[in-house]
Formats: C-alpha cells, sequence, structure tokens
C-alpha cells in the first residue's frame, strides 16, 4: 500500500477515487497530500480533507463554504483554536457565512463572527435566527450600516432596538424599520416625516398607514413618494383623483395601476402626452380592444411593447404590432402562436428575411403561403420552407429545381419527398445534393446502386453506410 508521505502533492487531483478516499482518511496524511486533495473533482474527498485534523488552516478556510459542518466537526479545531485564537478572520468571508447558516452553531464561532473585519460576516451574523438579545443588541450599535440594517429586518426585534434604529443615521437602516410589521404607532409617525424620501415611499406603502397620514403624504415634494401613495386603492377620493392628474407622469402612471380606478382616468391617459402613463394604461387589464389597438400605433417604442407583453390581444392591435418598425417585436409576433391569418399575411410581406425565415416552419403557414416563400428572394428564406412539415408536393418540386445548392440540399432530406424528386436530385450537380440523398433509407434498388457508384468518394460512402 502506497502511504501519504509517497504521494506527490502535485498529482493528486488525478488520483482515482477510491485511492482519494483513503488517502484523505489516513491518520498520516501530511498537510501537502491534504492541500492537494483539497482540489480532488470528487466531493467526498474534498469533504474528508475537511474533516482531517492536519488539514492546514488555509484548506479548512477554502473548503468551508461548501463543507461547513464537516469543517466545524475537525478534531483538529480545539487545538487550533488554542494556537491561533482569531483563526477565523483569516477564512473566507464566505466560509464564516457557510458556518452561521447551519442550524447549530457553537459560541465560539458566534464570537468570532461578531468581531470578524468582514462586513458581511457580521451582516450574516445579523440575519441569524435565534441570536441572544445581548447578540442583537451589540449588532444594532455596529459600525456597518449594513449589519444594522440586518438588525433592522430581523423578524424579532424588542421595541427598544426598533426605535432606536428607527432614528439611525443611515436611511437604510430606517427603509428596513420602515418596512416592519410591527412598528409601532407613535414610530410610524415620525417616518411620515422622515427626511428621506425612500423612507416616507417605505411608510407610504404600508397597509395600515392611518387616515391622516395619507393626507399628509399626499402633500410630499418627492415623487416617489407621491407615486407610492397613488398605487393605493384605500386613499380618499379627492386625495386619488388630485394624483391622477398630477403634473408629474411617474405618479399619474402610478395613479393608473390601481386595481380599480374611473372609467375618466382611462380615457384622459388615452391621450395623456407621457408615454409612461399611455404605458400603464396599455398594462391594465380592463384596457378595451380599442384602446389596445390605438396604444398598438403609439409613436412610443415603450407604449407598443407594453402591449406587447399582453396575451389578450385583439386582432387590430397583433396586426399593428407586426407592422411595427422594431425587428425584435415582429420577430416576437410571427413566432407567437396562434396568430390570424390577416397578421401572417402582413409578415409574409415584412421586408426584414429574418421575419419570413420564422414564417416558413410555422405548421399553421399553409401551402400556398409556403409556396410562395418557396420562390422568395432570399436563400434563407427558400431553404427554411424545405424544412416544413408539410409543403406539399408543388412547393418541394420548386425547391428541388432551385438554382441554390444549399436550398436543393435542404429539399433532398424532406421526409416527404416523392420518388421522381429523388431521381432527379440523385443526378444533381452538386455533390452535397447527391450526398444528401444517398443518406437516405427510402431509395429504389436502382437510385441506391448508382449513387454507390458516384464519382465522389463521399457520397459512395454514404450509400454503401445507408444500406448497411
Amino acid at each position: 500500500m502506497t502511504t501519504p508521505s509517497e504521494l506527490d502533492p502535485r498529482t493528486l487531483t488525478a488520483l482515482g477515487v477510491d485511492g482519494a478516499l483513503e488517502a484523505a482518511a489516513h491518520p498520516r496524511a501530511t498537510a501537502s497530500v491534504l492541500s492537494g486533495l483539497s482540489a480532488h473533482p470528487d466531493a467526498r474527498v474534498r469533504a474528508r480533507v475537511a474533516r482531517h485534523p492536519n488539514a492546514p488552516l488555509e484548506v479548512l478556510g477554502a473548503l468551508a463554504a461548501a463543507y461547513p459542518q464537516d469543517v466545524l466537526d475537525n478534531p483538529g479545531l480545539p487545538l487550533l483554536r488554542l494556537a491561533r485564537p482569531g483563526f477565523l478572520n483569516v477564512f473566507p468571508a464566505e466560509g464564516v457565512a457557510a458556518l452561521l447558516s447551519l442550524p447549530t452553531v457553537p459560541e465560539w464561532v458566534l464570537d468570532a463572527a461578531t468581531r470578524h473585519e468582514d462586513y458581511s460576516v457580521r451582516t450574516a451574523l445579523a440575519s441569524r435566527p435565534q441570536l441572544s438579545e445581548v447578540r442583537v443588541t451589540a449588532l444594532a450599535g455596529d459600525a456597518g450600516w449594513q449589519i444594522r440594517e440586518a438588525v433592522a429586518r430581523r423578524a424579532e426585534l424588542s421595541p427598544l432596538l426598533t426605535r432606536q434604529l428607527a432614528a439611525d443615521d443611515d436611511y437604510d437602516v430606517r427603509k428596513a424599520v420602515a418596512a416592519r410589521a410591527d412598528l409601532p404607532g407613535d414610530v410610524l409617525r415620525t417616518l411620515v416625516q422622515d427626511s428621506h424620501g425612500l423612507v416616507r415611499a417605505s411608510i407610504a406603502r404600508r397597509l395600515d398607514l392611518p387616515l391622516d397620514c395619507m393626507l399628509t403624504m399626499a402633500a410630499d415634494g418627492d415623487t416617489d413618494v407621491l407615486a407610492t401613495l397613488a398605487r393605493r386603492v384605500d386613499l380618499p377620493r379627492d386625495v386619488r383623483e388630485w394624483l391622477s392628474g398630477s403634473d408629474e407622469a411617474l405618479v399619474r402612471a402610478a395613479a393608473l395601476q390601481a386595481w380599480s380606478v374611473p372609467a375618466a382616468w382611462l380615457f384622459r391617459a388615452e391621450t395623456d402626452a407621457d408615454p409612461d402613463v399611455r404605458a400603464a394604461l396599455a398594462r391594465r387589464p380592463d384596457a378595451s380592444a380599442d384602446v389596445l389597438e390605438k396604444l398598438a400605433c403609439d409613436e412610443a417604442e415603450s407604449v407598443r411593447r407594453a402591449v406587447l407583453e399582453r396575451e389578450d390581444l385583439p386582432e387590430g392591435a397583433i396586426l399593428a404590432l407586426a407592422r411595427a418598425p422594431e425587428q425584435d417585436i415582429r420577430l416576437h409576433v410571427a413566432s407567437a402562436d396562434p396568430l390570424p391569418a390577416s397578421v401572417l399575411d402582413v409578415l409574409l410581406a415584412d421586408a426584414d428575411p429574418t421575419i419570413r425565415t420564422i414564417l416558413a416552419v410555422r405548421p399553421d403557414l399553409g401551402p400556398q403561403r409556403l409556396a410562395r416563400l418557396a420562390t422568395d428572394v432570399n436563400a434563407e428564406v427558400r431553404r427554411a420552407v424545405a424544412y416544413a412539415a408539410a409543403p406539399g408536393a408543388d412547393t418541394l418540386a420548386t425547391l428541388a429545381g432551385d438554382a441554390n445548392i444549399g436550398v436543393r440540399r435542404a429539399a433532398a432530406a424532406h421526409k416527404n419527398l416523392p420518388h421522381a424528386l429523388l431521381q432527379a436530385l440523385g443526378e444533381d450537380s452538386d455533390a452535397g445534393v447527391r450526398l444528401a440523398v444517398a443518406g437516405r433509407t427510402d431509395l429504389s434498388p436502382i437510385l441506391r446502386g448508382r449513387l454507390q457508384h458516384d464519382e465522389d468518394s463521399s457520397v459512395r460512402a454514404e450509400a454503401e453506410l445507408a444500406d448497411a
């Protein structure tokens, strides 16, 4: 048996799985051998390295993210803690965060995470459930705002810490407090007057916002706050009406996003000067077919794209989008299923050959439209027709006689190719066409025999293989 000391650390990743597992579990495995095995492709090998007491500190740190429990179960950790009390500070942050994600973590890991230099580790600790009140209180006073924000998002937070964080210097922390379901009423009313618009917008989003606070916020000078408020369905009628006619387009668009709005608002939005408002109208489920057809022709691309998002478009709106100046909108329409015949005819005349190519393989195009595409000026379009499931005998004959060899090669592979066309293509001047014919399994003995004696060696070989 080979002992770990005889192994070359530079070649350990190529070691077989059984040998690597044995080496990773050997009590005399050296630090260099374990370092080499830590990069082994088998996860079981790497897990054994994570549990080995001789594994170097940097190896344990590298493996902690993927194998946190194995690292914690390593019997060498007690000695390592004595020799290097702050060793978790040299672990990568993601490794320590993985340790903190385990259901049960030793107190010494929590202590080390509290003092860790990387803010993401302390943030992970602050997000961990079932922390003691002492630890939570300490983290609420951390110098990093990300840590205090994580504390403010905790499911359980004492009223004392809630009030402390509601007065935090950082608006992200206060915004997290504003989103808490258990926010005390006095703190809520304080945050209504917060200096930062994002905090006030978070308050404006609350389901339990008192009526008097709504009235106060309706006079807010921040557009985002007003837009958030305008989306509410429980506003007093005069406030809703006032916000729907705001000078800010963002607020008017937001007012249209409420579940139920007066019909007059919808009518007014049709002719709104701002495309964001018209786009919001296009997304409403109660927008009429006439309105959608009008918006599908809108001068603003953003409005047309908002119409495109819907799955309940009337035929007139689909027709309008099929004529849109943006190629990707027309491509989206051409790929939709199903499509009215009127839309297919519009796309059939599209100036972009890419659109016509997509049409060629649609199962609902029909033989007449396929016959038209079979004579298209673009060879790519004609070749795509050869991939259609049922182009019809006449269309296949057109493709088989095409001047472009690529089109004829595609036609030669069609499963429904009549015998007469097979015969003709089997004598084609292009070896690639004959090669496509030679690979078929439905050839007559005479045609196959002729191809087996073709002047081109690839054709002969293909005919032999297909006959085997």
